[in-house]
C-alpha cells in the first residue's frame, strides 16, 4: 500500500474517531452542566490531576516497552508513545478489539515481530487486570467489607494473571487462542515483575489523579487517596470488560456513582464520574490525534530533506 493511501486511511479513521470522541464529550458536558451542584473549582489541583494522567501514560508505555524487550524487541520510547496513543483511539470505536489490533499493526510497522506485537498486546491486558485486582484487594474497604476471603481471591487472581506471562505452557495456549502461527515464549521473571510494578504504579497514579480531580472540583466529603484509587481501578477494569460499551462508557460511571456516593454525596459522585470521563476522553483524544499529525509532519520533513 502506498504512503499516500496509508495516510488517507489513517486520516479517515482519525476523523471517524474524532466524531465519536466529540459526541462522547458533548454528551458528558451536557450532563456536567445540568448538575444541580455548586462546584468550587481549584485550577491548581486540576492541573496536577492532568499531570498525573501524563505520568500514567509514561508508566504504561514503559511497561509495554519492557515486555517487548523481554522478547528481544527494541522500540524507542518516542515511537512506543506514538503507537500507544494512536491505539488508544480505538477504545472509542464499538468493539474491544480495535485498540489491541491497532497496537499490533502499528508495532509491526515499526519493526516489531508480528508474534511479539500480538503477544505484547495480550500481556498488557493481563498485567492491567492482574495489578488492578491487587490494587482493589489492597483497598478492599471501599466495598464496606473486611472479608479475608475476598482479599485472598483477588490476590490469587492477581498472582495467577501475572504469573501466566512467565509460564511457557500458558503462553502457548494463549497463542493458539489468538490464532498465532508462532508459539509465544515465556517472559523472563525479572521482566514480568518490573512490568507489573510499572503497571501497578500507573493504577496508583490514576487514583491520585482521580483524588486530585475531586479536590479540583471542590467536592466536600471524606474521599481519601486509597479509596479513590480502588474505586477508579475497579470501575476502569469493569468498563474495559464490558464488550458492548466503547471506552467503558456508562458502565464505569454507574459503578463510580454507586461507590463514591457514601464519600462525596450523590451529586458529588455524579460530578466526579462525569468530570473523570471528560478528562480521560479529552487527554486520550488529544494525545492520539497529536501523535497522528506529528508523525505525518515528521515524515513530510524527512521526505523533503531527502528530496534536497
Amino acid at each position: 500500500m502506498g504512503r499516500k493511501w496509508r495516510w488517507a486511511i489513517q486520516l479517515a479513521v482519525a476523523l471517524v474517531v474524532t466524531a465519536m470522541v466529540a459526541r462522547a464529550v458533548a454528551d458528558n458536558w451536557d450532563r456536567f452542566r445540568s448538575l444541580s451542584l455548586t462546584l468550587d473549582l481549584h485550577v491548581g489541583w486540576l492541573l496536577l490531576s492532568f499531570a498525573c494522567i501524563a505520568v500514567v501514560s509514561a508508566l504504561q508505555i514503559e511497561s509495554w516497552r519492557r515486555i517487548l524487550a523481554g522478547w528481544g524487541q527494541t522500540l524507542p520510547f518516542a515511537r512506543g508513545a506514538r503507537i500507544w496513543f494512536l491505539a488508544n483511539l480505538g477504545r472509542y470505536v464499538p468493539g474491544k478489539v480495535w485498540s489491541v489490533a491497532g497496537m499490533v499493526v502499528l508495532a509491526r510497522e515499526d519493526g516489531v515481530q508480528p508474534w511479539a506485537a500480538a503477544a505484547s498486546a495480550v500481556a498488557v491486558q493481563a498485567l492491567g487486570l492482574g495489578t488492578a485486582a491487587a490494587i482493589v484487594a489492597a483497598t478492599i474497604t471501599i466495598r464496606g467489607s473486611d472479608s479475608g476471603l475476598g482479599i485472598a481471591l483477588a490476590a490469587a487472581f492477581s498472582v495467577a494473571t501475572i504469573a501466566v506471562l512467565g509460564w511457557s505452557g500458558g503462553l502457548r495456549r494463549l497463542s493458539r487462542l489468538a490464532g498465532s502461527t508462532t508459539e509465544w515464549t515465556a517472559l523472563p521473571l525479572r521482566t514480568v515483575l518490573m512490568s507489573a510494578v510499572l503497571t501497578a504504579a500507573s493504577w496508583v497514579a490514576y487514583g491520585v489523579a482521580f483524588w486530585l480531580l475531586a479536590l479540583g472540583l471542590g467536592l466536600p466529603g471524606t474521599l481519601g487517596v486509597g479509596t479513590a484509587t480502588g474505586v477508579f481501578a475497579l470501575g476502569y477494569v469493569l468498563g474495559l470488560l464490558a464488550l458492548f460499551a466503547p471506552g467503558g462508557i456508562g458502565v464505569r460511571e454507574v459503578l463510580f456513582i454507586g461507590l463514591l456516593t457514601p464519600f462525596v454525596g450523590s451529586g458529588g459522585a455524579i460530578a466526579l464520574s462525569v468530570a473523570s470521563r471528560l478528562q480521560l476522553t479529552l487527554t486520550e483524544a488529544a494525545a492520539g490525534l497529536g501523535a497522528l499529525f506529528i508523525g505525518k509532519h515528521k515524515e513530510k520533513v524527512a521526505r523533503d530533506a531527502i528530496g534536497r
